[in-house]
């Protein structure tokens, strides 16, 4: 259920523009990890605006374009697959949520971020267990981040079509991890995700 009230809470003096921040793509097996800062006009109530896990792509989809139409500011970044690589999937999502709110054309004063994790950045912040889920501002940038990422693997499955990326969106389905299996990893896969590979 979305708290409206949650972020009044922390406006102030020197609070006055909040960001949600949420990522999509901390559990694939593939592709870079998208996040998003979102900030929303006060009193803005969009109407069946949630967590963008329990919402239908179709849903999803007609939303994005309504939070990019009103939003005061939002900004979609991502960390690439070399760099989760390089720094783990943790601190490669914490970049990506960086970018995203350094990215914001009107600059955020405090950010709040789904989850409990939150290092590196440059204004105040707030984590916000099932964020997604209750604060608005975080539901509309988990949207942003999730359409994006998942039109990002339709551009993938037209690259690499041997592996489903259209299907199941990188993540460990049996379709998936068996077409690895077949094929071998192709370039946009997390090779330090892939530890079932050496199971066998």
């Amino acid at each position: 259920m979305l708290d409206y009230e949650f972020e009044k809470a922390f406006k102030c003096d020197s609070i006055k523009m909040i960001c949600g921040v949420d990522e999509a793509g901390r559990g694939p097996l593939m592709g870079p990890v998208v996040a998003a800062a979102c900030i929303l006009p006060e009193g803005f109530i969009l109407e069946g605006l949630n967590d963008s896990k329990k919402l239908t792509e179709k849903k999803r989809e007609a939303l994005f374009d309504i939070i990019k139409e009103n939003a005061i500011s939002y900004c979609v970044a991502f960390a690439t697959v070399e760099e989760i690589e390089e720094l783990n999937i943790l601190n490669a999502t914490m970049l990506a949520m960086k970018r995203a709110i350094e990215g914001l054309s009107v600059p955020a004063d405090m950010a709040l971020i789904d989850g409990n994790q939150s290092k590196g950045f440059s204004i105040p912040t707030k984590t916000v267990i099932k964020g997604d889920a209750t604060v608005p501002s975080i539901a509309a940038a988990s949207i942003l981040a999730k359409v994006t990422r998942d039109r990002m693997c339709l551009e993938y499955d037209k690259e690499y079509p041997d592996y489903g990326f259209a299907k199941h969106k990188g993540y460990g389905t049996k379709a998936h991890m068996d077409a690895i299996k077949k094929y071998g990893p192709c370039p946009v896969h997390r090779t330090s995700f892939l530890k079932f590979l050496n199971n066998d």
